[in-house]
């Protein structure tokens, strides 16, 4: 075990900092010296040996020191030839003397770095008098409150209680703590002092829970909002909230009441100070977990056509094992149906006693009567949610037993039948609004032409093929399904209503003359092959049609596809075994927890409008959708359990975490952090990692934590969320077991932040370096259909694609330098930009050297009396910016309108381009060139006019926090505190055809 011990307080950094570190200290050019920093016993400055220099100019003095910046912040940084070798959290810059210099200094470890930037912090605010500051306030609230519960304990006042007593207190504060932990810990510090016996007296107490339930990361992230204070007051906490957690509307009362909820002590509830223990209780409460609490309740539209969503479906619902000799059992659809599943499987079989029954044929599966599935269908099918549920019936039973089935459902599934005829005058599916509470069939029906009683169809049989399959062996699999013919009875075809099983033939014959209301099914090879050789074929098959897609029968084992390869061409029924934990049906589970798990997720924008162009296999940005950048850094991991299935090596355990992307293929990736050997307790990570998501809407996030020293089993723990769920800010993971379980106190603590992916420069290189002037700017391009009178629409609509490109990245450019010019990276927001700023803006008294004019909708910088020249370049950089907003903002609205115009006046010609294009000449492979050029054309001008309204609430939104942030440090020219700093203005209107109101911000 580890014996470190942990920082907990600003005088352990500042012991650390007196002993001294080795660290790199970086210079232009690429040259890396080492060196061995350390700071005088007095506190006056900090040296660094061996130096060229004499001892006396080898050093800075403490009070010369104007501020010290985490991470690559500075122009030695970012123009060092090697700065993508240096990792982000261990590099720090301390800035010193009147022209601002920097000292850019690289630690071996985040924990180094964090403690030189906290100890030379205080040493800045408390100057010579640190020492004393911390011996008067050490910890004096959280001090007092740890001996209250000792007394609290020593209830006879013997001054000491049993190590049993303090052991089951320090559990009942801190649960994830191993007993073994706490009572290793007493006895080391008995051993330490040569202390006989077992009793813990106060001292001891007090020590050994500092140590042990004081988290580093946390007491670093305290110090850095407190003003260099042991605890966060109302202001610090309502400034964390806003500027690093994103919550809007923030104000006094809501950050007490968060204090009083979470803080521990009585005195820090009476003063309104958070302590570091109940900022630790409140970053690891559900409110600061990383998934977003409004996707727990349905937040999406449901008022679509049904095949818009993406439904939640089970393949062989009735198996709770494998899918050749496992056991049937009803538990398997209650276990789907709580789950949220809204499509389940019935395959259905003559049985004895004329009573229907329910297995995979020609497997040696069990059975179980079709009656009490029914009954359990029931009962459970709306618990979960009270969305459409079907029931994909795969009949193989006599006419006799049918009409059995028939009688069943009817009496026990009643008025929540939907029989409802489709209406032929329409061409979409209703909505699962509509649909609320009701359960539809999914199978073969007569033909309309058909008149007897009962008539031959066909339909697919996945236990006769997987049959076929388990008996030879390395034979291709065919593309089509099994076909058998069999009879149907006129009862259960008047059950089926817009649900009907029709067989596939191919794309071009389903888009002349597949009815809305008929479903076809994929076995997973063939819609692999469809996925691969036609995606854009397939996307647009499913903008209109429902698909389902079910396993390969060659997997006898129940294993899963990978749900991710279907959903990217937009099928909606993609079944998955539910009985088989893993990968895939992580994916599943967490996909659809984004709408409420109300088992429908309503599909992207690009793949539900009728002209929009998107290929599932695009290995590059998807046209018309703005792609984001994904910054997570993964901080520490608490109390990860040892893998279950690994071999007698004790309780030690050395994880790792991955990040993986899942997604159409230009998304999907995966990056690991090192490992921390022999601590799965508390292991700190502080990594940072960097993702480019081109379709957020597609996308999933996977954390994955496993052992490096495994025997056998190497998995700890997972968590899966989809991209849309994720809350920015400091997060913690709740981790889940192989089987979906929660992991006891078992979690991973994150940075999460989400930013534009600016023009130009590759994507993990951002700054000044990489922006590019607007001379060599890449814009949008429109393809030329080579028809007269379409291309001249297009035409007209590449300036305004021009302008509303300008106006964007001029913005995104204009705020970037100014963030450089603050001394922080992109992923920073301008509410914190202006807090880091606000510090060099007062004088040697306090007195403000540049104020902001709140007065007007565009905050100006006022220079008051003569300031340093250090100071002017940020107040211009910042007139610039300004400058820039107040450019996007004033000319979007003309701009988004023009772009719009264009797009109305094209769409016009929409439905006659065929003719339109055979009259000038083109045909077959030119035609449908010109085809695919036009819905190219026409997803840049929605992507482009959505992109600028974007901005411009971004705009909007970077206003807001300037306003807020000058008031909140006392920046604001006195009597302009009040103003709005937002006048309210016309909003853009939202593009009238199928128009939407999803940001994807």
């Amino acid at each position: 075990m580890p014996t470190e011990k942990k920082i907990s307080s600003a005088s352990d950094c500042i012991n650390s900092m007196v002993e001294g570190s080795e660290l790199k200290k970086v210079r232009s050019n690429s040259r890396i010296y080492h060196r061995y920093f350390l700071l005088d016993a007095d506190m006056q400055s900090l040296r660094w040996e061996p130096s060229k220099k004499d001892s006396e100019k080898a050093k800075i003095d403490i009070k010369s020191i104007k501020e010290v910046r985490t991470g690559k912040n500075t122009d030695i940084f970012r123009s060092n030839g090697i700065s993508d070798q240096i990792s982000e959290d261990c590099a720090f810059s301390v800035i010193y003397g009147e022209n601002y210099e920097s000292l850019d200094l690289v630690a071996n470890s985040a924990d180094v770095a964090n403690i030189w930037v906290t100890g030379l912090r205080y040493l800045i605010s408390y100057g010579k008098h640190t020492l004393d500051m911390l011996e008067s306030s050490q910890d004096n609230m959280r001090t007092s409150w740890v001996s209250q519960m000792f007394s609290e304990i020593d209830v006879d006042n013997l001054g000491h209680i049993t190590l049993c007593n303090a052991v089951q207190c320090i559990r009942n504060l801190n649960p994830g703590l191993k007993t073994s932990k706490i009572e290793l810990k007493f006895k080391e510090l008995h051993k330490s002092k040569d202390k006989a016996g077992t009793d813990v007296r106060r001292e001891e107490f007090v020590e050994v829970f500092h140590e042990l339930c004081t988290r580093p990361e946390i007491y670093f992230l305290l110090v850095q909002f407190s003003s260099n204070k042991e605890f966060l007051d109302t202001k610090d906490l309502m400034m964390f909230l806003e500027a690093e957690q994103g919550v809007a509307h923030i104000n006094e009362e809501i950050s007490l009441a968060i204090i009083h909820k979470y803080e521990p002590s009585k005195e820090g509830q009476e003063k309104g100070w958070l302590s570091i223990d109940g900022f630790t209780n409140y970053l690891m409460s559900p409110d600061c977990y990383i998934f977003d609490p409004e996707h727990k309740k349905v937040c999406q539209d449901m008022k679509q056509p049904l095949s818009h969503y993406f439904i939640n479906s089970s393949h062989n619902t009735y198996l709770i094992e494998d899918q050749f000799r496992g056991p049937s059992d009803i538990t398997g659809y209650i276990r789907a149906l709580k789950m949220g599943c809204r499509s389940v499987e019935l395959d259905v079989w003559d049985g004895p006693d004329n009573e229907p029954v329910i297995y995979t044929g020609h497997t040696m599966t069990s059975q179980i009567v079709f009656r009490s599935v029914i009954d359990i269908i029931n009962k459970y099918a709306f618990l979960a949610s009270e969305y459409p549920l079907i029931l994909c019936l795969e009949n193989h039973c006599s006419i006799k037993q049918q009409k059995v089935m028939v009688q069943h459902m009817k009496k026990i599934l009643g008025d929540k039948l939907y029989t409802t005829s489709p209406n032929v005058e329409e061409s979409y599916l209703p909505s699962p609004d509509v649909l609320k509470g009701k359960i539809l069939i999914k199978a073969k029906k007569l033909s309309s032409n058909c008149s007897g009683v009962e008539g031959d169809v066909t339909d697919e049989d996945e236990g006769a093929e997987m049959s076929q399959r388990v008996g030879k062996e390395n034979v291709e699999q065919p593309n089509n399904v099994a076909v058998k013919r069999f009879q149907l009875c006129k009862e259960l075809s008047e059950l089926v209503s817009i649900c009907k099983s029709v067989q596939f033939k191919e794309f071009q014959v389903s888009f002349q003359v597949q009815k809305y209301w008929e479903v076809c099914s994929f076995n997973e090879v063939l819609a692999s092959k469809y996925a691969n050789e036609n995606p854009g074929d397939f996307v647009n098959y499913n903008k209109r049609f429902l698909a389902r897609v079910f396993p390969s029968p060659m997997r006898i084992d129940s294993s899963n596809m990978n749900p991710q390869d279907f959903w990217k061409c937009g099928c909606q029924i993609v079944a998955m075994n539910f009985q088989t934990p893993g990968l895939m049906m992580d994916l599943n589970i967490g996909w659809f927890r984004q709408n409420g798990n109300c088992g429908y997720v309503l599909r992207p924008a690009i793949m539900r409008e009728e002209v929009s162009f998107f290929s599932a296999n695009t290995k590059d940005s998807v046209p018309g959708v703005s792609p984001q950048l994904l910054h997570i850094k993964i901080i520490s991991g608490q109390n990860f359990p040892k893998p279950k299935g690994s071999g007698a090596k004790g309780d030690v355990v050395d994880p790792y975490v991955y990040i993986e992307i899942h997604g159409i293929p230009a998304d999907c990736a995966e990056q690991r952090t090192k490992t921390v050997h022999q601590n799965g307790d508390a292991p700190i990570f502080d990594e940072s990692f960097e993702f480019q998501i081109n379709l957020p809407e597609l996308a999933m996030v996977r954390f994955v934590v496993l052992d490096d020293d495994y025997i056998g089993d190497e998995f700890i723990g997972q968590y899966t969320i989809p991209f849309e769920c994720l809350q920015t800010g400091y997060r913690h993971v709740p981790l889940q077991s192989l089987t979906g379980e929660v992991l006891a106190h078992a979690s991973l603590f994150v940075h999460v932040a989400i930013t534009n992916r600016r023009g130009g420069g590759k994507p993990h290189k951002r700054g000044l370096s990489v922006r590019k002037g607007k001379k060599s700017r890449e814009y949008a391009s429109l393809r030329t259909l080579w028809i007269k009178t379409v291309d001249e629409v297009f035409k007209n609509a590449q300036p305004p694609i021009r302008d509303a490109t300008d106006l964007r990245e001029n913005m995104q450019n204009a705020v970037v330098s100014f963030k450089e010019l603050c001394g922080l990276s992109s992923v920073a927001n301008l509410m914190q930009c202006m807090l880091a700023v606000s510090p060099r803006f007062l004088g040697p008294d306090n007195t403000p050297l540049v104020v902001l004019n709140l007065s007007e909708q565009y905050p100006t910088m006022e220079l008051q009396g003569i300031v340093p020249e250090v100071l002017k370049k940020i107040v211009t950089t910042y007139d610039m910016m300004i400058q820039s907003l107040k450019a996007l903002i004033e000319n979007a609205d003309a701009v988004y309108e023009k772009i719009v115009h264009c797009q109305k006046a094209a769409m016009e010609f929409h439905e006659h381009l065929h003719s339109i294009g055979t009259k000038e000449g083109l045909k077959e492979r030119k035609l449908q060139k010109a085809v695919e050029s036009f819905t190219w054309n026409i997803t840049i001008l929605k992507g482009q006019a959505d992109l600028l309204k974007y901005a411009k609430n971004e705009t909007l939104e970077n206003l807001k926090q300037i306003h807020y942030a000058a008031v909140s440090c006392g920046l604001n020219k006195p009597g302009t505190e009040n103003a709005d700093g937002q006048k309210p203005r016309r909003s853009l209107e939202v593009i009238p055809e199928k128009a939407n109101d999803e940001t994807g911000e």
